[in-house]
């Protein structure tokens, strides 16, 4: 097993056995290939326990965050003498991140999540062989515990005079890039930690997609859904086109599909009596990894009884404007340094209408796939020549209409054949009341008024699978419990999906997926060793 830091990968690794847990030292000396560097700081570990002092204890003796500390100090300041100390000792704990000797006196730096703060060490405080510890058992990264009194320094900064520190886990590795900033984007993604550690920014945008989901929580919650778990693992995938991951249930002896999306599951408990639920869940679809798309990715889905296509467009809206208030706390945020106002109507549009203008085609007038090819061809879309009729219409969707949606806008009423489990437009059956959302140039939502006559869903069903046989892998299966359940009447329903990766792309200004998902799906790199190295 071959460990090595970002920092070092280069290096040539020295074995080092060290007795450190129940595993046999040769058994251990075999297993683990330590770099010169992470040898030196093993030592470390090794001086530590010889004085009986444990680098990695169970426990701290924090009782206070640095954030909370800082606050406090600033609200009791006005009340100290000048230059005074809290009479009030506190123990902090975090990563040391900066250190600076001068002397008989050191200046650090600890990191919590919740901020950063100075220890002012000084040898006369501690002690000369704790002062002496400090120096040379304690390296950056490491995870420290200080006790003392806050005060200001000359410098004006806030600080801790230490009386007392201890271990609370010896880091092995050096922090990244001498916390300057981890640059390499493979590395980044691969080691996560790494990055988090290093990019105080990268954080920042974990922590926004949190709010975002909390926001969209409470949006829902306070409307009076509820929301639910369904199947990851699923007997029959269906909900949207895409092709499967599939894995084989041993004890039941069938396959398995992760699941593409939850809205058959859900649409069934509104049949069931529930009248407005919503899950935010993981979906699975086996496709191409690009910047916009993942092939493990997180939407919200919900669907609504007694409602349609229009309601559930207004509800959207409210919740864009909504969640970009409790993020930047204004309707407005910047993305691709251009601004996106979310405070006014959403633009709507149709999409027939939205393809005509930006082509010169209208896709009601070629009915056919040989007239729409020449069509879309001819207007310079790449298309292959056996991509069936509605895989057209999308692609001329793709190439010629959504890069320019850069402010908020709903493009309405789609052909069946792109929607096979949205409900038919009354004044016109060709179309379906269906819309997507466009921001930034890319798709956010996908709605319909839901598909309930199940005889229909059933015929929809039947064209999906006969363009399984022209060569759409996408296409949805037949689900014939689903059309059962419909059997059963569900009443007027509208649902929606929104992708909370790209959500967060827009709201926290990233153009990679992966940028916004904490451990994207990486190539595994060659095993070493008999492990996987996780270095570049």
């Amino acid at each position: 097993m071959s460990i090595s830091p970002p920092e070092d990968a280069g290096e040539q690794g020295v074995d080092v056995a060290r007795d450190v847990s129940m595993i046999p030292e040769p058994v251990l000396q075999q297993a683990v290939n330590l770099s010169e560097l992470q040898a030196i700081r093993q030592a470390k570990v090794d001086v530590l326990r010889e004085r009986g002092v444990e680098p990695y204890p169970a426990r701290t003796s924090r009782d206070s965050v640095i954030a909370a500390a800082r606050a406090r100090f600033e609200e009791i300041e006005p009340s100290l003498p000048e230059g005074g100390e809290d009479e009030a000792q506190i123990t902090i704990a975090g990563r040391l991140v900066s250190r600076r000797h001068q002397g008989k006196t050191v200046f650090a730096h600890l990191r919590d999540a919740s901020g950063d703060l100075q220890l002012y060490l000084r040898r006369d405080d501690v002690g000369p062989e704790a002062f002496e510890d400090f120096l040379k058992l304690y390296d950056l990264g490491d995870f420290v515990e200080a006790t003392g009194r806050l005060f200001r320094t000359r410098a004006g900064e806030i600080s801790l005079r230490v009386s007392g520190f201890a271990m609370l886990s010896k880091a092995l590795n050096a922090p990244p890039e001498k916390w300057h900033g981890l640059q390499d984007v493979e590395t980044r993604y691969r080691q996560r930690y790494a990055d988090l550690i290093a990019n105080e920014e990268v954080r920042a945008v974990f922590q926004t997609r949190s709010r975002i989901v909390s926001s969209i929580r409470r949006f829902l919650d306070e409307r009076g859904f509820i929301e639910v778990e369904t199947p990851t693992l699923q007997p029959l995938y269906g909900g949207a086109a895409a092709r499967p991951f599939t894995t084989l249930h041993n004890a039941l002896g069938q396959t398995f599909y992760l699941r593409i999306a939850v809205e058959l599951y859900l649409k069934r408990l509104i049949v069931g009596g529930f009248d407005r639920v919503y899950e935010i869940t993981k979906s699975f679809r086996n496709e191409g990894i690009d910047r916009n798309h993942s092939p493990e990715f997180t939407m919200l889905e919900w669907y609504e009884a007694y409602s349609d296509y229009q309601q559930v467009m207004v509800e959207a809206e409210d919740l864009i404007r909504q969640v970009t208030v409790d993020v930047h706390g204004e309707p407005r945020f910047t993305w691709n340094g251009v601004e996106i106002d979310v405070s006014q109507p959403f633009a709507r549009k149709t999409l027939r209408e939205a393809i005509k203008d930006a082509t010169g085609i209208d896709y009601v007038e070629h009915p056919d796939q040989a007239s729409l090819l020449r069509a879309a061809r001819a207007a310079g879309a790449d298309i292959p020549a056996d991509t069936v009729w509605p895989r057209i219409v999308d692609e001329l969707l793709k190439q010629f209409v959504r890069p320019y949606l850069i402010q908020p806008t709903f493009l309405l009423d789609y052909p069946v054949e792109l929607s096979p489990l949205a409900k038919r437009k009354p004044e016109d059956p060709t179309h379906a009341e269906r819309f997507q959302l466009y921001i930034g140039g890319g798709e956010l939502a996908n709605a319909f008024t839901e598909l309930n006559d199940p005889l229909d869903q059933l015929s929809r069903f039947l064209d999906q699978q006969r363009d399984r046989e022209a060569g759409d892998e996408e296409a949805m299966p037949i689900d014939e419990d689903y059309v059962n359940a419909l059997m059963y009447g569900m009443p007027p329903t509208g649902g929606i999906g929104i992708g909370i990766d790209r959500l967060t792309m827009l709201l926290a200004d990233q153009h990679n997926i992966r940028d916004v998902i904490l451990f994207p799906a990486m190539r595994s790199l060659p095993s070493q060793g008999g492990g996987t190295t996780a270095t570049t």
